[in-house]
């Protein structure tokens, strides 16, 4: 992922979807798959999953690399010894230009025999003394058999920091469903993990798209990318699997030219403060669902945004919340003549429509105290965002939903 430094479009693209699909959910330049970023004087948060109806994980084509918004996770294991870094990372702060032509040579001399063709790069051209353009290569690699996609993007993030912490994690399979993942640490202290998964969460295409992505411990962050077609969309399957062994994918992301590359690159920006660390949503989530309803999963986390799939007999149904305050400058982008305005102040927007799928409905209820407190709470026909609807209405009705999302238990620790 690209901070603040880097000159990429695709955050703003990214939030004006989730504003027309998600009803005002705004994503910050700054720290694209955290919780929540400091802008001006308004605390704008970050969804880690799709509260509102647009899908967790977002893919950004950028010269064959991959940009994933990753919720949850799992702890880093342990990487065989065969497994290294090709060196230590070195300080930032070196001039040393990248042309787009070494980024297309470096990823070539890195990969095994074959034939390549549709070689796109991109260096670290100086925008100004604060941003360069964002490293990347990406080609279409033929080994025999059959034509592939391969693409890196070099960055970095704040070491420790959330970018870093969320990199370094396998994505929960409620948002990201995958064949397989694996995290490890190298010699060096780095961390990469390794996601085999299809590029289409619905399946509705064979197209797999197997990842690595590291991290060191001074924040230099590489992603490489693979297909089994020639692009990551839009062109036929060529081979049952990408070219690239999950090990090879770790050697390749692990390449010690890429950290060169990194180096030269500005540090990043600090993280600002990230508001939420105060709020309980799962912990709230849980005990204001209605009762008769089991709930066969969660998320992991209890901070500021929250899920729950429930079953109430007649099938399974997720329920996810986003607790936000300060967000008194969105108001009139979320709520309208038709909302409902209590007696103090509070403002209640009831949406209906349709899911992510053609088959799913989602039920949403958007509330704002009059100071800028959040709470939406939204509901599907299904277990997931990405699966087929498992019962004709989520098992929550609008009346309850209403009743939780306004209830003063999300603000009691805050």
């Amino acid at each position: 992922m690209f901070t603040d430094q880097y000159e990429d479009p695709f955050e703003e693209r990214l939030a004006a979807a989730l504003h027309e699909t998600g009803g005002g959910f705004d994503t910050d330049r700054t720290a694209l798959a955290a919780r929540g970023a400091v802008r001006g004087r308004r605390k704008r948060f970050v969804r880690r999953a799709a509260v509102a109806g647009s899908t967790a994980s977002v893919v950004l084509a950028c010269v064959g690399g991959a940009l994933v918004l990753r919720p949850g996770g799992t702890a880093a294991e342990a990487v065989p010894s065969s497994v290294t870094a090709s060196a230590k990372p070195k300080p930032s702060g070196t001039a040393t230009h990248t042309t787009d032509e070494q980024m297309i040579e470096t990823l070539k001399s890195l990969l095994p025999k074959g034939d390549f063709s549709e070689e796109r790069g991109q260096g670290t051209e100086p925008i100004d003394d604060r941003k360069v353009s964002a490293p990347s290569a990406g080609l279409v690699f033929d080994d025999g058999a059959g034509a592939a996609a391969i693409g890196v993007s070099v960055g970095r993030v704040q070491p420790g920091g959330t970018e870093a912490r969320q990199a370094a994690q396998c994505p929960d399979r409620v948002y990201i469903p995958y064949d397989a993942c694996r995290t490890s640490r190298l010699a060096d202290g780095s961390v990469v993990t390794v996601l085999q998964r299809y590029e289409y969460p619905d399946r509705r295409a064979d197209t797999k798209l197997w990842s690595a992505e590291l991290v060191s411990p001074t924040g230099q962050h590489i992603t490489v990318s693979e297909w089994n077609a020639a692009a990551e969309k839009d062109r036929p399957v060529t081979r049952t699997d990408p070219p690239l062994t999950p090990a090879q994918l770790t050697r390749l992301a692990a390449a010690n030219q890429w950290r060169t590359v990194a180096n030269a690159l500005p540090a990043p920006l600090p993280e600002p403060e990230l508001p939420g660390s105060d709020l309980h949503a799962r912990s709230n989530l849980l005990a204001l669902l209605p009762k008769g309803l089991k709930v066969t999963a969660k998320s992991s986390d209890d901070g500021d945004f929250a899920y729950a799939v429930v079953d109430d007999g007649k099938g399974r149904s997720m329920v996810q919340v986003n607790v936000q305050p300060d967000m008194l400058d969105a108001a009139g982008d979320l709520f309208d003549s038709s909302s409902e305005t209590l007696p103090d102040g509070t403002r209640v927007a009831v949406r209906q429509g349709p899911g992510d799928r053609g088959d799913q409905v989602m039920w949403t209820v958007d509330t704002m105290r009059a100071d800028g407190r959040r709470v939406v709470i939204s509901a599907f026909n299904a277990g997931t965002q990405i699966e087929p609807a498992t019962r004709e209405t989520p098992a929550l009705t609008i009346a309850q939903m209403r009743k939780m999302a306004l209830d003063a238990r999300w603000w009691s620790g805050s």
